[in-house]
């Protein structure tokens, strides 16, 4: 196996940014969802399954500088913090940010129709919704391509590898739960599978909605009400990881237990 796709995006929720290859620190990818587009007014982060044109916007936080296309205006500038820590409702659970002053707060508010800030994470992770990093493979979106008879975009899943399992059945992470996977100079401890939703069926560069992949996806894949497809994984051994790296599942320990 070896690591097929690599994508991170500074902005949650933003494009899907495909990369060479991503540091993998104790918390995820450095630089992976540090901003988020907040409504102050509901207390909220920005959902993009509601407002689909947030996935038009590509970002990248180099440097210190962050440059953001919003409606194909790139507007870069150093960010500056305020000082106005919020404590903001994400799917439930308290997410720490700090309002950010800057150029986009009025370019966001007027592609999304409402009145929104630019935030920064004070909390690594505070926008994640489960483990760090997502997996998904090769044999898996094959499989969906096949179910839905159309060529399934990889990045319709912003999953920050997709490993190339070649052969193997679709869905073959469904089984790594547990194990040590060692991702070029990283080591990962897989975890369960990740529950979709309509994001899916956005169209990664347009944001417009035209397939019926969750739809697909929920006639084999449908447990215990979720919809699962790749897998979490959370970082153990920090490390880079590039484009072409071979990917490892590390030996179950134990009697009667050989290595795959």
């Amino acid at each position: 196996m070896h690591v097929h796709g690599i994508g991170v995006c500074a902005l949650k929720g933003g494009r899907h940014r495909s990369r060479s290859h991503v540091l993998l620190g104790p918390d995820g990818p450095v630089g992976d969802r540090v901003f988020a587009v907040v409504d102050l007014e509901v207390g909220q982060v920005i959902r993009t399954v509601e407002h689909p044109s947030l996935v038009t916007c590509g970002a990248r936080w180099d440097d210190g500088v962050l440059s953001v296309e919003i409606d194909g205006q790139r507007i870069e500038a150093v960010p500056r913090m305020s000082g106005r820590r919020l404590a903001l409702d994400y799917w439930g659970r308290a997410a720490a940010m700090e309002v950010v002053h800057g150029p986009w707060a009025q370019e966001f508010s007027r592609l999304l129709g409402r009145a929104v800030v630019l935030a920064r994470c004070s909390v690594v992770g505070a926008v994640v919704y489960g483990d760090s990093v997502t997996l998904s493979t090769t044999g898996s979106l094959g499989r969906l391509a096949d179910e839905a008879g159309i060529i399934v975009d990889e990045r319709r899943f912003r999953s920050t590898f997709t490993i190339d399992t070649g052969d193997a059945a679709a869905h073959a992470e469904d089984s790594w739960a547990g194990r040590e996977l060692d991702l070029g100079g990283a080591r990962l401890l897989v975890g369960h599978g990740i529950p979709r939703c309509a994001v899916i069926d956005l169209e990664p560069d347009t944001g417009a909605r035209g397939t019926s992949l969750l739809k697909t996806l929920a006639g084999y894949r449908l447990n215990a009400g979720e919809i699962e497809f790749g897998v979490y994984a959370r970082v153990i051994r920090p490390g880079t990881v590039s484009l072409g790296d071979r990917a490892s599942l590390r030996p179950l320990s134990g009697p009667g237990r050989s290595p795959t």
